[in-house]
This record gives structure tokens, C-alpha cells and sequence, in this order.
């Protein structure tokens, strides 16, 4: 916690529970205000993991109902998953730029050696890919 809590907040910060999450999703403010409510209990009230993991299993024994109100409102949550799917779309997105970028820098290598009249077999040989990719490349460059 923050070295800048005060006392009384530090009291509503050890007492915070799945019960504090429902009053507030119950409660109806304009979206501006419940911005900057959560916005302060996301700042002074985080959770370490093994709270996350109680919050979660006390928000799993909820109302279906319940507990879609919960995260319809703006959470630390909220934001830590979304920032996690970002991180792992980018992971995702350079793994397959790489993948991509090498199958295209292996096939103008191929498209290069076909060009200089290299056969086949040394193609298949030096590039590791197989006769029938080598042929179906000589059938796009009309060879």
C-alpha cells in the first residue's frame, strides 16, 4: 500500500471486500463520478494476488446477474486483462511477422537461385524446402 494512505484510508483498504465491489456496482451515478470513484480505489486499494484470487472466488459465487454489474464497471481488472491481451496480440502479431518474413526472404532466395539457373535439387538441398514448393515457385515466376 502506499506510503501516502492515510490512516482512515488504510482502514477502508484492509476491510475492502467483494461486498464494497457490489455496493458500488448498485449504486447509480453518472459515468463521470463512478470514473473517478474507481479511479481512486484503483489507486490506494491494490490487491496483491493472492486477494485477487479470494475477490475472484467471491465474485464466481455470485448472481450471474450480480456479477455482470461488477464488471461492467471501470476496475483495475478491467484494464489489467486488456492490457495483458494487447501484450500477447503483439506478442502473437511478431511471431507471425517473423514467420511470415522468413517464408518470404526463403521463397526470394529460391526466386534468385531459380533466376541464376541453379537446379533443383541444390535448391532443395541448400534451402530445405521441398520439390514440389520449388516447382509451384517456378509456376508463379512462369518458368
Amino acid at each position: 500500500m502506499s506510503e501516502k494512505v492515510s490512516p482512515y484510508y488504510a482502514k477502508v483498504v484492509e476491510n475492502w471486500g467483494i461486498e464494497h465491489e457490489i455496493m458500488l456496482s448498485r449504486m447509480e451515478m453518472d459515468p463521470a463520478r463512478m470514473d473517478l470513484l474507481y479511479g481512486f480505489f484503483n489507486t490506494y486499494l491494490y490487491l496483491n494476488a493472492k486477494e485477487e484470487e479470494q475477490m475472484a472466488e467471491e465474485n464466481a459465487k455470485l448472481p450471474k446477474e450480480e456479477a455482470r454489474k461488477l464488471f461492467k464497471n471501470p476496475n483495475v481488472y478491467y484494464e489489467k486483462g486488456k492490457k495483458e491481451g494487447i501484450e500477447e496480440g503483439i506478442e502473437k502479431g511478431i511471431e507471425q511477422g517473423l514467420e511470415q518474413g522468413i517464408e518470404h526472404g526463403i521463397k526470394k532466395v529460391i526466386t534468385n537461385m531459380l533466376q541464376k539457373g541453379f537446379s533443383d535439387e541444390i535448391i532443395a538441398d541448400l534451402s530445405g524446402v521441398d520439390r514440389e514448393e520449388i516447382e509451384r515457385i517456378k509456376k508463379e515466376m512462369e518458368l
